[in-house]
């Protein structure tokens, strides 16, 4: 995997096409489904996700998770997520 880029808080990421989000009732967890293989999300991950839709960019992402997460470090470490994400192409 390459290092992920420094995001631009104006990026509006969303799901790649060949990319689902599920949640697994049975492990009460979040999963990505992809093909010919499954991530299992841990932590907030999923609830990060679910913000990708397209609409939102980095910066709202982050206001929304801060104000959800008061005093957690939401703005350095969602934006790293994301980049990762976007590094593996499951994120455009």
């Amino acid at each position: 995997m390459t290092a992920p880029r420094e995001v631009d808080s104006a990026w509006r990421p969303v799901l790649s096409r060949s990319v689902v989000l599920r949640h697994d009732r049975v492990r009460d967890t979040d999963l990505l489904v992809l093909p010919e293989r499954v991530v299992v999300l841990r932590g907030s991950a999923g609830s990060v996700l679910r913000l990708c839709d397209g609409a939102n960019d980095v910066g709202a992402i982050v206001d929304t998770l801060a104000a959800q997460h008061p005093g957690s470090p939401v703005a350095d470490e969602v934006p790293v997520f994301l980049g990762r994400l976007r590094a593996e192409g499951w994120l455009t």
